[in-house]
């Protein structure tokens, strides 16, 4: 039920019984704490979906760097073993093997941690966790504004059948929905349960 439906319902109540009237305003709370439920559904199923964008490509970031710094470790290896098959290395080679050598286990330090750039290995983890901590925030709270949003809506069908037919059982009836699904509404932001 949308705010003109329930507009016409409270103008076609207008003289009506106070049953009616307040029926017609219960209606028009519930359809504002409905919208409040369906954005708050909307954004947090938003928020999962980036997080969890942004925790795969920190992952995939983690894992192209792993692989770079294998590598490097394979690279390094090899040059020590080709200086330990060959003891009696001219010094300039086995300066220059050295030097290479060091630039290598420089990179794979540089690969494992690099705070300055927060783009070494153990900062990537650390982005990824906290990407993934916002993630299964937001899909703790979906369900909460998913059981909030059927709830009020039921409970607004009920109140206008009430409108109609006259019945006090519907009306309390729908009232008792429209505050389970208010109380659902606002654990999905706040998540008390």
């Amino acid at each position: 039920m949308d705010a003109q439906e329930t507009a016409e319902l409270i103008e076609q109540s207008g003289d009506g019984n106070k049953q009616q009237n307040r029926s017609a305003l219960t209606i028009s709370i519930l359809a504002m704490v409905l919208a409040i439920a369906s954005l708050g559904g909307s954004n947090a199923m938003k928020e999962a979906t980036q997080e969890n964008i942004l925790a795969a490509n920190a992952y995939a970031f983690y894992q192209a760097k792993s692989i770079r710094q294998t590598d490097y470790k394979l690279a390094a290896a090899d040059l020590e073993l080709q200086m330990a098959r060959e003891p009696n290395m001219n010094t300039n080679a086995k300066a220059l093997y050295e030097k290479k050598l060091a630039d290598y286990k420089k990179t794979i330090d540089r690969y494992e941690s690099e705070p300055e750039t927060k783009e070494g290995k153990k900062e990537l983890m650390v982005r990824a966790k906290e990407h993934e901590a916002i993630r299964d925030h937001a899909m703790l709270q979906d369900p909460w504004f998913d059981y909030a949003e059927g709830a009020l809506q039921i409970a607004i069908v009920l109140l206008s059948v009430s409108i109609v037919a006259g019945i006090p059982a519907l009306y309390w009836a729908g009232t008792l929905l429209g505050t389970l699904g208010f109380i659902s509404t606002v654990n999905g932001y706040f998540l008390f349960f």
